[in-house]
């Protein structure tokens, strides 16, 4: 039977979330009902809710969750009611070309729940399926490869960053850079994301980890979780920091974990010979930069976008769940501040002015 849940309804762009009684339908085959215990505020839910990307409303935002499976649909086998699970927006038929090639976060099928959503308000009336997944509500109904189980000795909490901050972070270095061990890396932004690309890094045998920030707080926790330098581009200069810190060559990594323009236009200022500049933050969709692609070219440098860190959910997320577990991967002391639902426009508001390292609403 559909059950009524609480949600946060985004309604119009810009504008505070709406808590709202919704109905939410039961699985169909393929699909797993999931009690969420705790979403994590991730920058890519505020650039929606603001109209960054466009795209319907009214919908349900949230997608870096984490919570307990409560029923499951026809075809579903690998988890059962009771299980803990890291819900994410990847949906990955398994069969599809770029299923096949190993790049699950860029499958092309069309699944049953991208043609309809299993939210409706009170009027009957259908809301968005926000980023797959609609976790800013009591429970959420999704694809079966969206989630991975995992440890239910892991803080619900933590675990939710497993969802995106981690895989997106971490898989930045590890499956989009393929990051040699020795080699020199700089990240630019150093939120959710970017911490945890700094944890990639170091994870990866970095030689050295410049992290660049404007927030002494985050440029902090980076040092905390690897950073071998910092930088506050505002009151130092950059360049000629990443450069001491490189042997003058500058960095072979640069992996930009912010959507702001201008730190995606300063990446070119940091890669050395023979670099590569990944694009981990999403910007608004009428963002555009420009590059000297003279340089690119005679200086063999690469510019590659990961999108989810390059991620396989039933790959990724319980090996990076079994680091945290080792001590390898920190996630409990990036957890900042915990909000309940009712609190969420204060969430989504501390997130957007940086306050924090990752807020989190836990139910």
């Amino acid at each position: 039977m559909p059950q009524t849940i609480r949600a946060a309804v985004c309604r119009a762009f810009g504008e505070p979330m709406r808590i709202e009684d919704v109905t939410l339908a039961d699985p169909g085959p393929d699909e797993v009902l999931v009690a969420v215990k705790a979403c994590a505020i991730c920058h890519s839910d505020i650039t929606y809710a603001d109209g960054g990307w466009g795209g319907d409303l009214p919908l349900v935002l949230g997608h870096e969750a984490a919570g307990l499976v409560e029923a499951v649909g026809d075809n579903v086998s690998h988890v059962r009611p009771g299980d803990a699970v890291v819900v994410t927006l990847i949906r990955a038929c398994g069969a599809c070309h770029y299923c096949r090639a190993g790049q699950d976060y860029l499958c092309e099928t069309v699944f049953d729940l991208d043609r309809r959503s299993p939210l409706t308000d009170a009027s009957g009336a259908p809301l968005g399926h926000g980023l797959r997944t609609g976790a800013f509500a009591e429970k959420l109904v999704v694809e079966k490869s969206q989630l991975a189980r995992v440890d239910p000795a892991i803080p619900f909490e933590s675990a939710s960053l497993l969802a995106c901050g981690a895989i997106t972070g971490v898989g930045a270095v590890t499956n989009t850079a393929k990051m040699p061990r020795g080699a020199h890396a700089a990240v630019i932004g150093c939120g959710g994301v970017g911490l945890n690309a700094v944890q990639g890094a170091r994870i990866a045998g970095a030689a050295s980890i410049i992290a660049i920030d404007l927030s002494r707080e985050k440029l902090d926790a980076a040092e905390r979780l690897g950073a071998t330098a910092t930088i506050d581009p505002i009151h130092e200069d950059a360049v000629d920091k990443v450069l001491a810190a490189t042997g003058g060559r500058g960095a072979d990594f640069v992996f930009v974990a912010s959507g702001a323009p201008a730190a995606l236009e300063s990446a070119a200022s940091y890669v050395g010979k023979a670099g590569t500049v990944v694009i981990v933050g999403m910007p608004h969709s009428d963002v555009t930069i420009g590059y000297n692609p003279s340089n690119v070219a005679s200086w063999g440098q690469r510019i590659l976008g990961s999108k989810m860190g390059s991620a396989c959910v039933c790959r990724d997320v319980p090996h990076l769940a079994g680091l945290y577990g080792d001590g390898v991967l920190q996630l409990d002391w990036l957890v900042t501040a915990r909000y309940t639902l009712d609190q969420i426009n204060e969430a989504i508001a501390a997130t957007r002015a940086g306050q924090g390292l990752r807020n989190v609403i836990v139910f």
